[in-house]
């Protein structure tokens, strides 16, 4: 039994076509889902929900004002 194998160039496009779809699509899961995929995967580090926030500067005194204007 002979057997004729052909692509046409429509075929071999629609693979490579879907080929980078797959590679583009696990590429955009991975940047969506990432951080949560890495959080379960390193399960035993703490991780923080929020980045720590620096606090909150004290008040200025008016003296304290007028001076930083006078220097500005």
């Amino acid at each position: 039994m002979r057997l004729f194998a052909y692509l046409d160039p429509g075929s071999g496009s629609m693979l490579l076509q879907m080929l980078l779809g797959g590679i583009a699509g696990v590429a955009v899961s991975i940047k969506m889902f990432g951080k949560r995929v890495f959080r379960v995967l390193t399960f035993w580090k703490k991780h923080d929900e929020e980045p720590a926030q620096s606090p909150a500067p004290p008040p200025q005194r008016e003296s304290e004002k007028e001076a930083v204007k006078e220097t500005v």
